[in-house]
């Protein structure tokens, strides 16, 4: 069992519906000492290739996309949800299905913060039916830069988004796999990983 797993079981609380709360810790309450073991051991995970840059979604992701791009002392570019009255007209856009807010996002990113030179590595907080991550592939590629991987605190492995993003041949790394889950008991199953 490693650190996120060890965390999840200690202070995660499962709720109907696959849910699983982790604001305690991670999303909402953000532990800052599992943030700079997460940013280690994402980079850890990803130190045979280069990258120069992290992408996430806003806003649970920018805490760990931080923390990543911080020990790797690199940018960090977040994809914003929504327009607003500084939003540019020069960007990126993609739709997004959101698990945890049951609606469409259209998020964007402006042109000048992710360019065809820029090799990317995605991190987010959440894996679940992979909704935000092909969003944000997407972008990518319509920034013409280059993917490295996608790199997640925890996955949803009994829903789709991680077999969708293998099956594409994406690079993911997911520090912690939940198999199963069980909100009457609270019962949380984790998938062997090699360390």
């Amino acid at each position: 069992m490693n650190f996120l797993e060890a965390k999840i079981l200690a202070d995660g609380v499962v709720k109907p519906g696959n849910v699983l709360k982790v604001d305690s810790f991670l999303n909402h309450q953000i532990d800052i000492r599992l943030m700079k073991k997460i940013g280690e051991e994402i980079k850890r995970r990803f130190s045979d290739v280069k990258f120069n840059k992290v992408l996430t979604i806003e806003s649970s992701g920018i805490a760990i996309a931080s923390a990543v791009a911080y020990v790797n002392e690199i940018p960090v570019v977040f994809a914003k949800k929504g327009q607003t009255v500084n939003s540019t007209d020069d960007k990126y856009v993609a739709k997004a299905y959101s698990f945890t807010h049951k609606k469409y996002n259209e998020i964007f990113v402006s042109k000048p913060y992710v360019k065809p030179t820029d090799k990317i590595l995605i991190v987010d907080d959440f894996l679940a039916d992979g909704e935000a991550s092909a969003a944000l592939i997407d972008l990518v590629k319509q920034a013409h830069a280059e993917l490295v991987g996608v790199g997640i605190a925890i996955e949803k492995g009994m829903q789709p988004g991680g077999a969708k993003l293998r099956a594409a041949g994406v690079r993911l790394e997911s520090l912690a796999i939940v198999e199963s889950m069980d909100a009457e008991s609270g019962f949380i199953q984790f998938r062997e990983q090699e360390s």
